[in-house]
């Protein structure tokens, strides 16, 4: 057995220091100054290779490492939130207070005292809440305080929240400002702010594409305008509210649209991405006028305004609009692209001028703050350089002396817990606090801000004319030829690594969690065996609306990290065109390459089933189809609403459904492949190892096992094997623990040139797998992720071995735990495998708690046509398939007894998307 784990450096094994509202002393003000990486290090290889063999939450003399091929170093001092990410956050008019909209902890609302630099109070409906409220769900922007200080406005779904604050700067005695629905559009106000006297508010009602009046003490409703897309942020100036669009303009006749929460967007069929952006302008003097309209980069979201300029930060064009206040034009746009090797990903979100003309532009995807020198509206600014912070900043203000900024992540999700392991939603946020250094000092930490992302000269390398190089597996130069011309990447769902691969003894795993260890996944245990095991490698994204982004797009674009607080303006994003990055996807790039591309499921959106289609039915089809050859009896449809990805997807390959076998799906492809033969970018969704359908979960994941098995063996052995690899990836590992972190994932390499037997520790994740694909098929990186992402080189051997895999049959009973048997007959398996199956009996004394956890499960939307990844509570979901798995004996890791749904520490967590 080859093994290529390295020794672990020095430091690599610290872990994070564990404490609730926890402070770090971090670097300060008055670092070495050093080289600008972008005038010339004279680095040629992307610098992520620095992770070596780190882990991530592990401390490096480069800072935290975390899942998203970055490490964290920020200046000056960090205070730990536990309860979840900051959405957005306000001071109080006297400085004293910030108040932030969290989730994904149970707490909608966290009031820090910045003078003692503590979290003072937790709202929310979980235990941990000194303050409990009904609903967890709160909107992309605010709270804002009153003028006066004395009421704080939280948004949430269809209203706001509206407290009292006390002298001492805590909340309380909520009430509800309800905004209606209209039809099937839902308020989800954003950003609210005060007429100067406080007695009006002015509310962005995002999902209502307006902006309202409302009397601050009645709740009444006054007036409404109708402004642009998506409608984020507001400033009041003078007797004008500016209003942020995020989708921009309403479409105009015959222009390309695509959906965004039931209104048509302009959008390119291409990328799937919208194509402009706005600010409305209200005169409050004539209330009746027409609003008007200020075109300004794309996804504007933050506004700030000072000195007779609004700053606009434009998230997906990645610049900021200034607009001249006197007359209402741009007058100069500021580009945010600090590294030349990529122009987008960056995703400024967050601006703020100081006192002495420094401006501050948050970016949130590089985890870093950009400063300039900025003297008047159409004056051109001078970039001075960046300044590091914490994971996804979201915003940035200045109280007196001090900088302060708000990290969405945090240090990545390392909630201090109790149970056995780590999970994806274990999220943590913290405020970030400092003296602004001086210029000199600025331009030295922009170097560490390139390190820690990994932007070195040369990330990018293009093949040069004719000089075209020997084939390899994975080329250096971008356009080199490579000796793979067929990729295949499955996509799975949903498990961690020590959940299926923790009972190898070869690699870092945790048997105790190993939930479904070899007698569940003997294929991908198998596969792990001949192709290898990779240990050390991570997904990025918390649940699904995240990880299909980070696979198709190498980036969960700022829309999506925004929309985590509600999810109900859209959840997975393939419906919605605010979701989608404006340089395309893997699919639209590889096109741009000249490759072919087929999709089976992938980044679909609807289906449609025939009558009869059940799961029972499905199975029986598929022996039909697998001993006869014939189509399938039940012909399902799958489709995509954007343009460039339905044209090269096969419809009949069904998208996201528990209740559809994936070796059903095995049989759809086999038959496509049979007679088509496969294109040079395949990509796939294998569903069931999600859990939620109607055999058990622990014949579910041996479905989704078999199925890769068989699509493994058929590949191996057909005429394309020879120049094809096979990349196995989950959409995210949210669904259980692992011993490391909550983020590391089962990923499997899966090719002749694959290096067989290894057990390879090297840090990768999912945007290090996309980097490779994009090599192999000269595919353009698609942001500053994955061009600055290493490639998975060390994965890969010029001299191949062409020995075919053998899919291994189930061990697991495929139809274990159905209510109602097939009319084919029951799946058995070898009676040596027969004494190992999961316990479909519930115990007498635990009948009652199982009958309550099945009156659960019929209310999460897990199978049929509108089947939702996610959709159901993550906590209960995650306890539900380890007592399933275990035969309702066994208490949860960390735990000491078998819960009802009620009881799951963190049922408080509101489900990825919900009726609201």
């Amino acid at each position: 057995m080859q093994v290529t784990r390295r020794r672990r450096r020095a430091g690599s094994s610290r872990l994070l220091g564990q404490r609730s509202g926890r402070k770090l002393r971090l670097t300060t003000a008055g670092a070495t100054t050093l080289a600008l990486v972008a005038v010339g290090s004279g680095v040629s290889s992307a610098s992520t290779e620095a992770f070596d063999s780190y882990q991530v939450g592990r401390l490096t003399d480069r800072g935290l490492v975390v899942s998203g091929d970055q490490f964290l170093k920020p200046i000056g001092e960090r205070l730990v939130i536990d309860n979840g990410k900051i959405m957005a956050s306000a001071v109080s008019p006297d400085g004293s207070h910030l108040a932030a909209l969290t989730t994904d902890g149970g707490i909608a609302l966290t009031i820090v005292d910045l003078k003692s630099w503590r979290v003072q109070q937790l709202i929310g409906n979980s235990a941990t809440a000194n303050l409990r409220i009904s609903g967890n769900d709160v909107g992309q922007e605010g709270p804002s305080y009153s003028p006066d200080g004395k009421t704080l406005w939280m948004a949430q779904t269809d209203g706001y929240r509206r407290f009292t604050v006390n002298p001492d700067g805590t909340v309380a005695n909520p009430t509800v400002v309800p905004i209606p629905p209209d039809g099937p559009r839902h308020g989800l106000p954003a950003q609210a702010v005060f007429s100067p006297d406080g007695a009006t508010v002015y509310a962005a009602v995002n999902g209502q594409n307006r902006v309202v009046a409302i009397n601050a003490g009645t709740g009444v409703i006054q007036q409404s305008w109708p402004v642009g897309i998506a409608p984020r942020d507001l400033v009041r100036i003078g007797n004008r509210i500016y209003v942020s669009n995020e989708g921009g303009r309403p479409a105009r006749p015959g222009e390309s649209t695509l959906n965004s929460y039931n209104t048509q967007v302009p959008a390119d069929p291409v990328t799937g991405a919208t194509t402009t952006g706005t600010v409305s302008v209200i005169d409050l003097a004539h209330p009746a006028a027409a609003v008007k309209s200020i075109d300004v980069g794309l996804h504007p979201t933050a506004l700030y305004t000072k000195n007779g300029a609004l700053f606009v930060t434009n998230t997906a064009s990645n610049d900021v609009s200034v607009i001249n206040t006197g007359n209402d034009r741009v007058v100069q746009t500021i580009a945010t692209q600090p590294w030349p090797e990529a122009t987008v990903g960056y995703e400024p979100d967050g601006v703020t001028l100081t006192d002495d003309s420094h401006l501050l532009v948050t970016l949130g995807r590089a985890n870093a703050l950009a400063v300039y020198r900025y003297t008047k509206p159409q004056e051109p600014v001078s970039y001075v350089g960046l300044l590091p912070t914490d994971y996804f900043p979201t915003a940035v203000t200045t109280v007196g002396k001090d900088v302060l900024t708000s990290n969405t992540r945090g240090i990545d999700a390392r909630r201090p817990t109790n149970a056995a392991g780590h999970g994806t939603h274990d999220t943590t946020s913290s405020l970030q606090k400092f003296t602004l250094p001086d210029d000199h000092a600025i331009r030295g930490y922009t170097d560490k801000v390139f390190q820690q992302n990994g932007w070195t000269k040369n990330s990018v390398e293009l093949a040069k004319g004719k000089d075209k190089q020997k084939p390899v597996p994975v080329p250096q130069r971008l356009g080199d030829p490579s000796t793979i011309k067929h990729v295949f990447l499955v996509v799975k769902e949903n498990r961690t690594y020590d959940q299926v691969l923790g009972d190898d003894s070869r690699g870092d795993g945790d048997p105790a969690l190993a939930q479904f260890g070899e007698n569940v996944t003997p294929n991908q245990h198998a596969l792990a065996r001949q192709f290898g095991l990779y240990d050390n490698t991570y997904d990025i994204g918390t649940n699904s609306a995240e990880g299909h982004n980070w696979l198709m797009q190498a980036d969960n674009p700022e829309y999506t990290e925004s929309s985590a607080g509600e999810y109900l303006r859209s959840y997975d994003t393939e419906d919605d065109a605010l979701g989608h990055q404006r340089t395309g996807f893997i699919w639209s790039g590889a096109q741009a390459a000249g490759k072919t591309v087929r999709d089976f499921g992938e980044f679909q959106q609807f289906l449609t089933k025939p009558a009869g289609a059940s799961w029972q039915n499905l199975y029986c089809d598929t022996k039909n189809m697998q001993a006869t050859g014939q189509g399938t009896a039940y012909p399902l449809v799958s489709s995509s609403p954007i343009p460039s990805l339905n044209d090269v997807s096969v419809h009949g390959f069904p998208k996201f459904d528990t209740s559809v076998p994936d070796i059903y799906r095995y049989q759809i492809w086999k038959q496509d492949f049979e007679k088509n033969g496969p294109a040079d970018l395949n990509m796939f969704w294998l569903s069931s190892d999600h859990t939620g359908g109607p055999p058990n979960p622990a014949a579910q994941v041996a479905d989704n096992d078999l199925a890769l098995g068989e699509i493994v063996d058929t590949i191996s052995h057909s005429q394309y094997w020879k120049d094809s690899a096979i990349f196995v990836v989950e959409d995210d590992s949210q669904a259980g623990l692992d011993h490391v972190d909550g983020h590391r994932a089962p990923v499997q390499i899966i090719s002749p040139y694959a290096k067989h037997g290894v057990v390879d520790s090297h840090y990768y994740s999912q945007i290090t797998m996309i980097r490779t694909i994009e090599q192999i098929l000269g595919i353009q990186p698609m942001n500053q992720k994955d061009s600055a992402a290493t490639p998975m080189r060390e994965a890969f051997t010029q001299k191949p071995d062409y020995t075919p895999f053998n899919a291994v049959p189930n061990r697991t009973s495929l139809t274990l735990g159905l209510p109602t048997p097939p009319s084919c007959g029951e799946d058995t398996v070898p009676s040596q495998d027969a004494a190992a199956q999961p316990p479909t009996t519930v115990p007498a004394d635990k009948q009652a708690l199982a009958a309550q956890w099945q009156d659960w499960q019929t209310h999460q939307r897990l199978t049929g046509p509108d089947a939702v990844p996610d959709f159901a509570n993550p906590a209960q979901m995650n306890h539900l398939t380890w007592y399933q798995t275990h035969g309702w004996t066994k208490p949860y890791p960390g735990e000491d007894k078998v819960f009802t749904p009620d009881q799951v520490p963190g049922a408080y967590l509101p489900s990825a998307e919900h009726d609201g």
